[in-house]
């Protein structure tokens, strides 16, 4: 098991954002984590991630503990924010050159660089300036950065920000590549967005868990989720 989540809360005030999550994600497998604006999924990958701590609830990821093991268990995670933060004043391969230095003490190797580059499309754009590139292409950029160190565990926050449906598709297709040796983990509010690619389809409303299933029972995630959305 690469991601283990146990009855996990956070309060924001007085107000209950996560309420006693608890799920997994094995390798191999890719979960779309999805629900309405407001429903907590933005809090859970930052507790995830290391960026917040819960109340209450533990987080493990590869059996590390995130909150008493964190650099551990962080060196393993790739992470994608929905605001995709970037040093827009960098070049691509120097920027991607100095994530890989953040997780490792040895000198980067170029051919690691060029691969992840490919992987994404965006080795045409590797001397270009960040600041440059259109917002599909910095979004590609965000995910090379996530995926540069190889990590188990990939976690994404709304990854096709930004892209028209060519791009989208690639993207679908590079992460079902990558989850053949990795747990993915990433949020939408779009259902068909999560459908075309996940194994696995968790629901959060209001904080919590209402659904955790299969993508073969999506026809019934479909009538929850609308009724969810309406409300």
């Amino acid at each position: 098991m690469v991601l283990d989540v146990q009855q996990v809360s956070k309060k924001y005030g007085k107000q209950q954002v996560l309420n006693n999550l608890s799920f997994n994600v094995k390798k191999g497998e890719i979960i779309g984590c999805l629900g309405p604006n407001g429903a907590g999924k933005t809090t859970l990958i930052k507790i995830i991630t290391g960026c917040l701590s819960p109340d209450e609830g533990k987080v493990f990821i590869d059996h590390f503990d995130l909150f008493k093991e964190g650099l551990k268990a962080k060196s393993i995670t790739g992470y994608l924010p929905e605001n995709n933060p970037l040093y827009e004043d960098m070049y691509v391969f120097e920027y991607l050159e100095y994530v890989s230095k953040i997780y490792s003490s040895e000198k980067p190797k170029k051919e690691n660089i060029e691969t992840v580059m490919k992987k994404t499309g965006i080795h045409t754009e590797a001397h270009q300036l960040i600041s440059k590139l259109s917002k599909g292409y910095k979004q590609r950029v965000g995910l090379a950065q996530a995926i540069i160190h190889n990590p188990d565990l990939l976690v994404l926050d709304e990854p096709a920000s930004g892209l028209d449906p060519n791009q989208t598709d690639e993207i679908k297709n590079l992460l079902i590549e990558l989850s053949k040796d990795r747990a993915i983990l990433f949020s939408s509010h779009t259902l068909s967005e999560v459908a075309s690619i996940c194994t696995r389809i968790i629901i959060i409303h209001k904080g919590s868990i209402v659904a955790d299933k299969s993508i073969d029972e999506v026809s019934d995630l479909e009538i929850l989720f609308k009724s969810l959305t309406k409300n």
